[in-house]
């Protein structure tokens, strides 16, 4: 599976703007390439992540404690979210690991 890094960017700032659209409740936090390093945006893309599977978990909980103000599908929704947001971290995670390979058996 071939993932370019410019094409996930885009996707992810598309799906940014429809969250900030209204879509959903949880808004993710706004990463700012220019102003801040690699490991400060990494630490955010992760707590995103993490924020969205912690949303998933208490609402598929609150959903089975029989909550009426939620129906099937937001939790649906809100676990696929976060299964997606989980599988983009892998990739970049691989992504960044064949970089560093590469990198590392390049001749000095």
């Amino acid at each position: 599976m071939d993932i370019k890094a410019q094409s996930l960017y885009s996707e992810l700032q598309s799906l940014s703007a429809q969250a900030q659209s209204g879509i959903g409740d949880l808004q993710p936090t706004q990463i700012n390439p220019t102003s801040q390093n690699f490991g400060d945006m990494l630490s955010q893309a992760l707590n995103t992540v993490n924020t969205m599977q912690l949303d998933g978990k208490d609402k598929a909980v609150k959903f089975e404690m029989g909550d009426t103000s939620l129906s099937l599908a937001d939790v649906m929704i809100a676990k696929e979210k976060a299964g997606l947001a989980f599988e983009a971290t892998i990739q970049v995670r691989n992504k960044v690991l064949e970089a560093y390979k590469t990198i590392m058996n390049m001749p000095v």
